[in-house]
């Protein structure tokens, strides 16, 4: 690729970036009160100069401040998989929130057994707690499968993603070893003292690093996601079953991205028995939520344990967690839009989005593919795709990223700003999926026509 050409196209995007965005550019010049002039710094990891600022959205559009209207694949990364603002979530949240009134009053609502019946039957997982962020769901299951099996380690993935979850931020370093993973703000403690790594399909490193036998819980996603999508080759998960089986060693799923595989993750689309399950940011239909499910066997041994204070300072809650509000608008998301029909919808369209970006990179035949779990697709710049998470950070081209990225922006279509990764959700068409594909294509034709 000439880079060169990159550098020049990149800096003609961002210019004109800058141009049809005015009032963006000048409040964000403007937010002196705010750290990094975000309301949170993640939002600073986007393309160009400055954020978008958003306006409104519904369904599958977003609009920004500047009044351009915008194709969304990037629906909050995974937060708003069900669609900006669905009627009846809406509706579920301005009943619970105006016409009955309290959404947080420290009390339980019939809502709470509903959501957590639904979500056994969607990950079979049969005792659930919920929390406001999966962040919090797998702090809190990790306190649990210390405290049940008085060991304090947790393994996780190089380069998967927990949220801020302080264990999870070790990687696989040159020399194979566990180290902190670059960046890492105030950590602390040094993380090889409360975590093990080992790499994404790699069960030998798995086995060598579960022999020490001081690990509570493999803490993974079935599929890597937030650091491009790495897909599990075959046996890799059963191998992982089985070993922390051997070991005594508990199993915790996190969902939270790899909910876009079906109804009920990868956990129901590929027949998977974790121990336990977190999931957030998509059940609630952008009102924040999430949860955490554990086995039957696996709640009454914690139960029964009188040491364990599990109602109150002892790590496992929040006062807003399990508020009526975020329960009344998950209960609202998966019994009327993330249903069953909805994710057969997406599958299909993400397919269709696949097969468009296969086209343009067969077409000006690059050296890159295309993954795809279930609703959630992204291309990678690397043929063939990477099957480890060290290998997936090694593929990133953030010039090639921001250029793609920017030219998308600045024709109407948004894609998720930390990687390239689409998601549909149930208000996508396929207009919508081809637009991308037409715009993809044009891409392209300017880089290496």
């Amino acid at each position: 690729m000439d880079r060169a050409r990159l550098r020049q196209l990149l800096a003609r995007e961002g210019s004109e970036a800058e141009r049809l965005n005015p009032r963006s550019r000048s409040a964000y010049a403007g937010a002196d009160h705010l750290f990094g002039r975000v309301p949170m710094t993640w939002m600073n990891k986007t393309a160009g100069a400055f954020p978008r600022y958003l306006a409104a959205a519904r369904g599958a559009r977003v609009t920004d401040i500047d009044g351009h209207d915008y194709i969304d694949f990037c629906l909050g990364d995974t937060g708003a998989m069900a669609g900006h603002s669905p009627d009846p979530v809406a509706a579920a949240v301005h009943r619970r929130f105006t016409e009955l009134g309290g959404a947080t009053a420290m009390l339980p609502t019939e809502d709470a057994e509903w959501v957590g019946a639904e979500l056994t039957r969607r990950f079979g997982l049969t005792r659930w707690s919920f929390s406001l962020t999966a962040t919090d769901a797998n702090r809190w299951a990790i306190r649990l499968a210390r405290a049940v099996t008085d060991r304090p380690k947790i393994l996780v993935n190089s380069y998967s993603y927990h949220g801020s979850v302080d264990e999870s931020l070790i990687v696989v370093g040159p020399d194979g070893r566990g180290t902190a993973r670059p960046g890492n703000v105030g950590a602390p403690c040094d993380v090889t003292l409360t975590s093990r790594v080992a790499e994404f399909n790699d069960l030998d490193q798995l086995e060598r690093e579960l022999a020490h036998g001081d690990v509570a819980a493999v803490l993974m996603e079935p599929a890597l996601t937030n650091i491009g999508i790495v897909l599990p080759e075959p046996g890799y998960l059963a191998g992982v079953r089985e070993l922390t089986r051997r070991t005594g060693t508990l199993l915790i799923n996190d969902e939270t991205h790899t909910f876009s595989a079906g109804p009920g993750g990868c956990t129901a689309a590929w027949g998977l028995e974790p121990d336990l399950l977190t999931i957030g940011k998509a059940i609630g239909g952008g009102i924040p939520a999430g949860a955490y499910g554990l086995s039957a066997e696996l709640a009454q041994r914690l139960l029964g344990r009188e040491d364990l204070d599990l109602v109150d300072m002892g790590g496992v809650g929040g006062t807003l967690a399990g508020n009526a509000l975020s329960v009344a608008a998950t209960r609202a998301t998966l019994e009327h839009v993330l249903t069953d029909e909805a994710f057969a919808h997406m599958e299909k369209l993400s397919e269709r989005f696949e097969d468009g970006v296969r086209s343009g990179i067969e077409r000006w035949e690059l050296p890159w593919s295309v993954s795809r779990l279930g609703a959630r697709t992204e291309y990678r710049f690397a043929n063939p795709a990477p099957r480890t998470g060290t290998e997936s950070a090694a593929a990133a081209d953030p010039e090639l990223e921001d250029y793609l990225h920017l030219f998308l922006a600045n024709r109407g279509v948004l894609l998720t700003p930390f990687h390239n990764m689409a998601l549909m959700c149930p208000a996508t068409t396929e207009e919508d999926v081809d637009t991308h594909t037409r715009l993809f294509d044009a891409a392209l034709a300017e880089l290496v026509g």
